[in-house]
């Protein structure tokens, strides 16, 4: 029987640098039955794919044997959490003793620097710096052993052999002077100082990669408790746990909306911001469906429940950033590559170095002081960090604003696109249409013809087919029974009512037929430039042979935001391309009004598909934008698919990019956040190169003290994740350019 690989995720402790993150891929990645492992340093997570028969304690034991611990992921409930967050030590209690035991071994250096000799003795001095070395350093030996024991290296074994050496120079110093008058300069302020400057990196690293965790945690924020469930008449509040679909929910003013569901009684104001990015609050009434998450304002709720659970909106969204998060962009591949030979070239190096300085001349106490200064500005944490926390912060905002980036590869690929492709109805047009002409053919009533259509789309939920049915209703027509309809994909619809054969479609289903407009035609022509979207009613009759019935033509309306949108994407410089299977003339008229040239016109879905691949043959980094179960093939078919929330489950299943309003201008937006985030990315790695390449000559030529490098080593990763931070400045197309 064939087993499907399922996704588990670890949390991973013990990993510093980007070296930790290629080892314990690589143990991951050995266990029989993983197919692929990815690690995030950001997020100290792993996801791991692999077949059913793998045991999670399999896992464990690899990465423990790596010299790493972890345990299965599981999110806490937010009270959960943030009572543990409350109850422990503060994190920067080591940061706190290190500091003061490290302040009176580097204070008299800078008093020297005017004069003033107030150096401590070597017993005093070895009495400040052992504890730093070996007990608030305890965590570097620790992890470099475990890191020596799995035959690789990481940042705390260059910090470890870095500060041990240079702890070791001043014992041997202290020994080899004792006794005698004066004593030489000893090196306890170095090595207690590079100590106490990586915990006070790591520090400012972890509350940074905090911060950038930020949209994660407000989203579970948003996730509601407890639910006021109306059962036989009686409210009563239970577990969220425990409400069931179908369930009425009771949803006082001023309380968040507790499940996903419809609006049975009542009417109020809803605030959704957190959930789709939209500030003003939504007016909901009987009918309209609700989100859970979503605080209501004014009025009192009754909700029938549609959906709890991992089923809920706020519960699909929370999997999508995580995923995002949790993900490896292909530039980070790259890096990875990097990493995995890093530590042992700078071991090398520092060996090089400490040969070099003692044959020309330098003596043992040069030679080590510069080797170590070496290992200790080439800890290669900058380099795993500058991908993920950009990622995190880039994926984290796009999410507030209602962006949702589905992995860390469109966030990636967005910031090349280069053309953007338009699906048209419920994408740039409201969705809404309505039925605003009804033609009848030669001795053909037009009461007949409304009746007739309207017996086809009884059973669809096509934009059309409800404005044919919504026109029906409110003249009055009985509709009839259909039998055996079926949908002809990117034309209409076909069924049988009172015994005839009957289709609803296309100008394209009128010309497969063998059919012309004939008396039509010129109604037809005014209405398409008019920008009406035309369906021909047409009988099959028993030989194959077809006739027209008539002629129903559709009025949609432009959303308000769709021509500034298409505006910020030529400013942006990126193409327009409107792709629709409506007819020529109502998408030239959409086209015309929005400034887009290049129009694509009464296109099948499977064609739609073979034009994004035609645009990305050309050259092309295409993004496909669409809402329709019709529009997946190009979504699928773009480097990029951009899906509306207000259109299909498939199209979103199917999209790298979810809107969460059916807003166009969230389509700028989207690529701008990914071109900051891609940004923030490139200038992290050139900045992590950046202290190395120059940080490990420097030292090597002896113009670097180790103080010097451990405090720009530490400086490197708040730097890159400070910088990364920043992207949670950005506000979208409300604010201008003047963004970060």
């Amino acid at each position: 029987m064939n087993t499907i690989p399922a996704d588990i995720q670890l949390q991973i402790e013990g990993m510093t640098c980007a070296s930790c993150v290629s080892r314990v891929e690589k143990a991951l990645l050995k266990v029989q039955g993983v197919s692929t492992a990815s690690v995030n340093l950001a997020t100290e997570k792993a996801t791991v794919t692999a077949a059913p028969p793998v045991a999670l304690a399999d896992l464990l034991a690899a990465v423990e044997k790596a010299g790493y611990t972890a345990h299965e992921a599981v999110a806490e409930p937010p009270a959960q959490a943030g009572q543990a967050a409350a109850s422990r030590v503060p994190g920067w209690w080591p940061v706190a003793v290190s500091a003061a035991l490290t302040l009176p071994l580097v204070l008299p250096m800078a008093l020297s620097l005017v004069g003033i000799e107030a150096m401590l003795g070597p017993w005093w001095q070895l009495a400040l710096a052992t504890p730093v070395q070996f007990w608030l350093g305890a965590r570097f030996y620790i992890a470099g052993w475990k890191a020596l024991r799995a035959r690789a290296g990481n940042m705390d074994l260059l910090v470890a052999l870095g500060t041990s050496a240079a702890f070791g120079l001043s014992v041997y110093l202290m020994w080899q002077h004792a006794g005698h008058d004066g004593m030489p300069h000893l090196y306890f302020e170095a090595s207690a100082a590079v100590i106490t400057l990586v915990l006070l990196g790591k520090w400012l690293e972890q509350r940074a990669k905090r911060q950038t965790a930020d949209a994660i945690r407000a989203l579970n924020a948003l996730r509601p408790t407890t639910a006021t469930v109306r059962r036989h008449g009686t409210d009563q509040e239970l577990p969220i746990e425990a409400v069931q679909v179908g369930d009425l929910v009771f949803v006082r003013p001023g309380e968040r909306v507790s499940v996903d569901g419809e609006v049975v009684e009542g009417a109020s104001h809803l605030d959704e911001s957190l959930i789709t990015g939209e500030s003003r609050p939504v007016a909901k009434h009987v009918g309209d469906r609700v989100t859970g998450g979503a605080i209501n304002a004014e009025g009192a709720l009754l909700v029938k429940t549609l959906a709890i659970g991992a089923e809920t909106t706020l519960a699909r969204v929370i999997r999508m950033v995580e995923s995002a998060q949790a993900a490896k962009a292909p530039i980070q591949r790259v890096v990875d590559r990097v990493s995995a030979v890093f530590v042992p070239v700078v071991l090398g190096i520092a060996l090089v170095t400490f040969v070099g300085w003692m044959l020309a001349g330098g003596g043992l106490e040069q030679s080590l002081i510069n080797a170590v200064a070496v290992l200790v500005i080439a800890c290669p944490c900058a380099l795993g960090l500058a991908t993920p926390t950009a990622i995190m912060a880039g994926t984290g905002v796009a999410a507030r604003r209602g962006i949702l980036i589905k992995d860390a590869e469109a966030l990636e690929v967005a910031h090349a696109v280069t053309t953007i492709a338009f699906d048209k109805t419920g994408t740039l047009t409201e969705g809404k249409p309505a039925l605003v002409a009804i033609e009848p053919a030669a001795g053909v009533d037009a009461a007949e013809v409304l009746r007739l259509a309207a017996g086809l789309q009884r059973s669809s939920s096509h934009p059309l087919a409800l404005a044919v049915l919504a026109r029906a209703q409110a003249d009055a027509v009985a509709v009839p029974p259909s039998k055996a309809a079926q949908a002809l994909p990117g034309r209409g619809l076909e069924a049988e009512i009172e015994g005839r054969q009957l289709q609803l479609g296309s100008t394209r289903l009128l010309h497969e037929a063998g059919l012309q407009a004939g008396a039509l035609q010129a109604r037809a022509d005014a209405l398409e430039a008019d920008g009406r979207t035309l369906s021909w009613l047409l009988a099959i009759e028993g030989d194959g042979t077809a006739s027209l019935l008539g002629l129903l033509a559709f009025g949609d309306t432009l959303k308000p935001s769709a021509a500034p949108a298409v505006k910020r994407l030529h400013a942006l410089g990126v193409k327009t391309v409107l792709l629709t299977g409506d007819n020529r003339g109502s998408a030239r008229a959409v086209a015309e009004a929005l400034g887009i040239t290049d129009v694509r016109a009464e296109v099948l879905p499977a064609d739609k598909a073979a034009v994004v691949q035609s645009l990305r043959a050309n050259g092309e980094v295409v993004a496909m934008v669409g809402d329709g179960i019709n529009d997946a093939p190009a979504l699928a078919a773009a480097q990029v698919g951009i899906a509306m929330s207000t259109g299909t489950d498939v199209a979103m299943e199917t999209a790298g990019i979810t809107l969460m309003r059916g807003d166009p201008l969230l389509v700028p937006d989207a690529l701008d956040v990914s071109r900051r985030t891609y940004a923030k990315i490139r200038q992290g790695l050139f900045w992590a190169f950046a202290y190395n390449v120059l940080g490990i000559p420097l030292a090597a030529l002896g113009w670097l003290s180790p103080v010097i490098a451990g405090a720009a080593m530490a400086f490197s990763s708040v730097s890159v994740v400070t910088n990364a931070l920043m992207l949670r400045r950005w506000r979208g197309s409300s604010v201008g350019e003047e963004q970060s």
